[in-house]
């Protein structure tokens, strides 16, 4: 039962397959393979963006700081939330790969900016004595697994616009938003005001390719010169394109998504009816909820594993709600979901607890 993370789910079977199909014999180096180019066809039809561009790297680190510094120029601040993957968790890849730019991070309920927050922050800077409006940054679906609404991006790429200053969208998650909100992704995206996306992939069933989309294709030889530099540019860049190339065929994608969103749906609702309501309305495929640290420490004894937001486990009050995060990735079924629930209320285990 693991639900640390949808970074420690497996890969899809369909995307190894893809991996050993171009495994076979010798291919141009550097992406200039067929398995990239229908990747990065593959993204421009998703997106309906046929002159983005498009360039593929290894992590999320990586394609929000080679995006942002596209974007960003190292007197700049880029304005995100406190709680932002590239504020919290990137190690200040983004001001190394800028040149310097500062991350301004804000407060932000539900996780999510709001043109309340962000106005003013923006309207302080300018003063040549400090540094000067950059790129806005949000994350979808959120690190608390909450999801902007369309009309809440566009109100926020349209205050940045406002300011003269472009808005970048970190898509670790993208897929479980999109499909919670139902749209496209070019609804979700440039038509609604977004200048460049880091699409992900890893978090959903690949075994680790992210895509770096700019909708400006003037940007694309810079974007590419950055790449390089920072050292991304696979020399074997075929099982990136093959792993990108097969999470963009038949939908597989969009099917992992709404796999792990149901999951998580059917955890949530399992979690309610024992009393235990999220700390954010959950909207992909994650959540935050409490609880009593004797349900911890049945969880734990029985194998579940997930991240402990608070403690100490071992010692305290049996009753004490301890906060923690579950995630569910595209193959934790309803049968892991189910034994999970059933060690919380302390119930008899399913015999038949299904995939984990």
């Amino acid at each position: 039962m693991n639900f640390a993370s949808d970074n420690a789910g497996p890969v899809h079977p369909r995307v190894i397959s893809a991996l050993i199909d171009a495994n076979e014999g010798h291919a141009p180096a550097y992406g200039a393979d067929r398995w990239t180019a229908d990747a990065v066809e593959r993204i421009r039809d998703a997106f309906e963006a046929p002159e983005a561009a498009v360039h593929l790297v290894a992590t999320g680190t990586a394609a929000n700081a080679l995006a942002l510094a596209t974007l960003a120029r190292p007197w700049d601040a880029i304005f995100c939330t406190a709680v932002a993957h590239i504020h919290e968790d990137e190690c200040n890849a983004p001001e190394a790969f800028s040149g310097g730019a500062k991350l301004l991070a804000l407060p932000a309920p539900q996780a999510k900016l709001t043109p309340e927050v962000l106005r003013p922050a923006m309207a302080a800077l300018g003063s040549v004595h400090g540094p000067q409006r950059g790129p806005v940054s949000i994350t979808q679906a959120t690190e608390k697994g909450t999801v902007y609404a369309l009309d809440e991006i566009r109100t926020l790429t349209a205050l940045a616009r406002e300011f003269g200053v472009r808005t970048h969208l970190d898509g670790a998650r993208f897929a479980n938003a999109l499909v919670h909100l139902g749209c496209t992704p070019a609804e979700m995206t440039w038509k609604a005001g977004i200048d460049a996306v880091s699409f992900g992939g890893t978090k959903n069933g690949l075994m680790g390719v992210e895509a770096v989309v700019i909708f400006d294709p003037a940007q694309s030889w810079e974007l590419e010169l950055r790449r390089k530099r920072a050292a991304h540019l696979f020399s074997k860049g075929r099982y990136l394109g093959a792993q990108m190339a097969a999470y963009l065929t038949d939908g597989l994608w969009l099917d992992m998504a709404r796999a792990a969103n149901a999951s998580l749906s059917l955890l949530v609702e399992g979690l309610r009816a024992l009393g235990h309501a999220p700390e954010w309305e959950p909207e992909a495929n994650l959540v935050f909820v409490r609880l009593p640290r004797a349900t911890h420490q049945r969880l734990r004894a029985a194998g579940a594993t997930y991240h402990l937001w608070e403690g100490p486990l071992d010692a305290g009050d049996p009753e004490e709600p301890l906060l923690c995060r579950l995630v569910c990735d595209w193959s934790v079924g309803p049968g892991t979901v189910d034994r999970f629930l059933a060690i919380a209320a302390g119930r008899p285990v399913p015999s038949a607890p299904g995939p984990c």
